[in-house]
């Protein structure tokens, strides 16, 4: 049994953060990092977009850990006593800690059928699998318009493969675009080529090693060669469920990122945390979250003592259209759209109860803190007001 003054639960985004967190105000006690991935900690985001597009190799993805850290890949934790202060691995190994962080992300929402023949792409054997799927040229159908989803075919389309894309909504990522955006963006998909069927659900997969028939609700049976599903994730709280920690849509901490059990942190995408600056509990997904997250996390495990205060950005890369948000962009809001070009070029502000909780930047770059400032100053606004308030070049 090997004690570590800090041990993290998860080898993604938000360990690799918490490891450097932690270097940064204690850079002499080792670390250990547990992952149930073989491989050493990378970033998620070019797995759907830059890996396809040539702009990063991926040997140009992984993050690099500090110095002292013990790491076990391809190891689960399939056990957690916080009263013994102590993990079990899935090979009977046990370890014990000072302070634990828990950064376990979360797992695909899986389809009752298809089974292995689903490719529920969230890590870079997934990659892989796939690539080695375009490389021969196959016909895929992928179902969920949200970001994995919409990421996935238009990649895939690029590399000049068959796709169709199924989803239940009218439009594409339609819990944060404008309706007619979204359904814009369906225009745009199938005048690049891909089979778009919206209001559609996927009712059965049947599949062997020739390929796979989908059945939708309506009867209609599709046939390709491989099936992608980006339908969401569950966040993995197994281990904080068994612990006895409060869990609640992801695992609750406060604002020091702490569960409610001492010295055992939570981050990342299966962390409910206390939004400060909207004012709510949120789990957000994203990828500037795991890191900030991940980095303060650490930086609590070693006595920082900082309330985590962060608005985390995110980013997508849709055929021509490119943006950045930061905050609430939720399609439920009222909207605000100032566009220089529709659907092209403009700044949407996102409004509840007369504040903008969210800012989408459609191509319009460097922006970001300034629409991270509007939001955390949290005045009152004139929703006529808003446009022009902040301009692309």
């Amino acid at each position: 049994m090997t004690h570590y003054p800090y041990l993290i639960i998860g080898g993604g985004m938000t360990g690799a953060a918490a490891a450097n967190g932690i270097r940064e105000r204690d850079d002499a006690r080792v670390i250990g990092l547990i992952s149930a991935e073989p491989e050493p900690p990378y970033d998620r985001p070019p797995l759907s977009k830059k890996l396809w597009d040539g702009q990063k190799r991926v040997d140009e993805i992984y993050v690099k850990l500090p110095g002292n850290v013990q790491p076990y890949f391809g190891r689960r934790v399939v056990a957690l006593d916080p009263a013994a202060r102590a993990v079990t691995l899935d090979d009977g190994a046990s370890h014990t800690y000072g302070r634990l962080l828990l950064a376990t992300g979360g797992d695909p929402r899986r389809l009752p059928f298809g089974g292995e023949h689903v490719n529920y792409y969230r890590t870079l054997a997934d990659y892989r699998d796939l690539h080695a799927d375009v490389e021969r040229g196959a016909r895929f159908i992928v179902i969920g318009g949200g970001f994995i989803g919409s990421e996935v075919a238009a990649s895939l389309r690029k590399q000049g493969n068959a796709v169709t894309l199924i989803m239940p909504e009218a439009g594409i990522s339609d819990r944060v675009f404008p309706a007619k955006m979204a359904a814009h963006l369906v225009d745009v998909y199938r005048e690049h080529g891909i089979e778009v069927l919206a209001e559609s659900r996927v009712t059965d997969i049947a599949a062997d090693a020739s390929g796979a028939t989908v059945t939708l609700g309506d009867g209609r049976r599709l046939a390709a060669d491989r099936i992608v599903a980006g339908i969401g994730i569950v966040p993995d709280v197994a281990l904080a469920r068994a612990a006895v920690l409060a869990v609640e849509n992801g695992i609750l901490v406060d604002e020091h990122l702490q569960t409610t059990t001492a010295d055992i942190y939570a981050a990342g995408d299966v962390a409910n945390y206390p939004d400060a600056i909207l004012g709510m509990r949120r789990r957000v997904e994203h990828a500037d979250a795991a890191r900030a997250m991940g980095r303060a996390a650490g930086r609590n495990m070693t006595g920082a003592g900082e309330p985590y205060r962060y608005l985390p950005m995110f980013y997508s890369d849709l055929f021509e259209l490119s943006y950045e948000a930061v905050g609430q962009c939720d399609s439920r809001l009222a909207i605000v759209e100032d566009w220089q070009e529709v659907f092209k070029k403009g700044v949407l502000y996102y409004v509840q109860d007369g504040r903008v909780r969210g800012v989408m930047l459609v191509d319009v770059w460097e922006k970001v803190d300034e629409a991270r400032a509007l939001i955390e100053a949290g005045d009152e606004v004139d929703p006529a007001s808003l446009p022009g308030r902040i301009r692309g070049a």
